[in-house]
């Protein structure tokens, strides 16, 4: 009895070694979504392993499209290809599209075949380059935070600044994704989110009280002015009395001429 189950546990244990050995498969590095700028080109790049001595018999590129959901065959290897725009390389491993239009978005499905009959796929998907819009700028303002808010544009990147300065860390601590910012200083003054992509870059502002700091710097710039117009008028007052002394001198020796 113990031969008979140390017999069935050996067998399975092979048969679970050969099934996880199989080496056919097919994946792509990223399962994110590839994003792609109207009227330029793009690669899809599979990664494709085999065991040593097994070769591919048929590959296959599929697309979806976003709206209609139909799915076409775009290309085959080594047999054809749909569309002039479209171009196989590396055994069909990689699928080069020149001229993206809108109309290309979807999913693409790579199929790969074997001289054995297995089948493995992977997808990925790809979507319009978008330009950002609609901006915001929202306030939690009793903990003094800022949300930075975005509609729909591609990669967006986000900039922080305070009075058109980028903000430091006397400011305040951007959030790791750039959205955020908690004012550690004065909350006070512009607050200027700037959202930027490939295709250009909008912003938004919130405006909080006046920073007394403002105040601050033009106080030394009116001491100053005062400063030196009390200097100027003192110049100006040392001339007219030395010139008056002067007068007086002259008609002082004008006086005792005449009299002699």
């Amino acid at each position: 009895m113990e031969q008979r189950s140390f017999y069935w546990t050996f067998l399975l244990y092979h048969v679970c070694l050969l099934w996880s050995c199989q080496g056919l498969s097919v994946r792509f590095k990223t399962q994110q979504a590839l994003c792609v700028i109207k009227g330029q080109s793009f690669n899809l790049r599979a990664q494709i392993d085999l065991l040593d001595g097994e070769s591919l018999t048929r590959v296959t590129w599929d697309h979806a499209a976003k709206n209609s959901g139909k799915n076409h065959t775009v290309a085959e290897f080594p047999h054809r290809t749909s569309d002039e725009k479209v171009t196989l390389e590396e055994q069909g491993a990689v699928l080069k599209f020149r001229g993206y239009q809108p109309a290309d978005s979807g999913v693409y499905t790579i199929t790969v075949i074997n001289q054995a009959g297995q089948r493995r796929s992977a997808q990925q998907t790809v979507r319009e380059y978008l330009a950002v819009n609609h901006v915001s700028v929202m306030v939690n303002v009793s903990h003094s935070v800022l949300h930075c808010m975005e509609a729909w544009g591609s990669e967006p990147t986000f900039t922080w600044l305070h009075e058109k300065v980028v903000v430091t860390e006397e400011v305040g601590r951007v959030s790791a994704d750039g959205r955020s910012l908690h004012v550690s200083g004065m909350f006070c003054g512009h607050f200027t989110c700037v959202v930027r992509n490939k295709l250009g870059y909008s912003s938004s502002t919130y405006t909080a009280d006046v920073c007394e700091q403002d105040n601050r710097h033009t106080t030394p710039v009116v001491v100053c002015f005062l400063l030196l117009l009390a200097i100027i008028a003192a110049c100006l007052a040392f001339m007219v009395w030395r010139r008056h002394q002067r007068n007086r001198r002259e008609r002082l020796w004008e006086s005792y001429e005449n009299t002699l």
